[in-house]
């Protein structure tokens, strides 16, 4: 069994669909990208889907971050 997501998680999820970017993320946060990069893995690890489709020059988020925050809302 999975074990549940953290506040610090689902904080930098957040702040990642807000601003469309894990660059943007970490500057808001003043993390490190890479430390924003290793949260979203460990997210998605955690709940059992991509929460977000990464390329080298976009971020797209899935239709499961759409059922997150659909879920998160009740």
């Amino acid at each position: 069994m999975k074990s549940f997501a953290t506040i610090t998680q689902m904080t930098i999820f957040a702040r990642i669909a807000e601003l469309g970017s894990l660059s943007a993320a970490a500057r808001d946060l003043n993390l490190s990208p890479s430390a924003v990069s290793k949260s979203l893995a460990q997210l998605e690890d955690r709940l059992g889907t991509l929460l977000v489709k990464r390329t080298t020059r976009s971020l797209v988020l899935t239709d499961a971050r759409s059922e997150e925050r659909r879920v998160g809302k009740e």
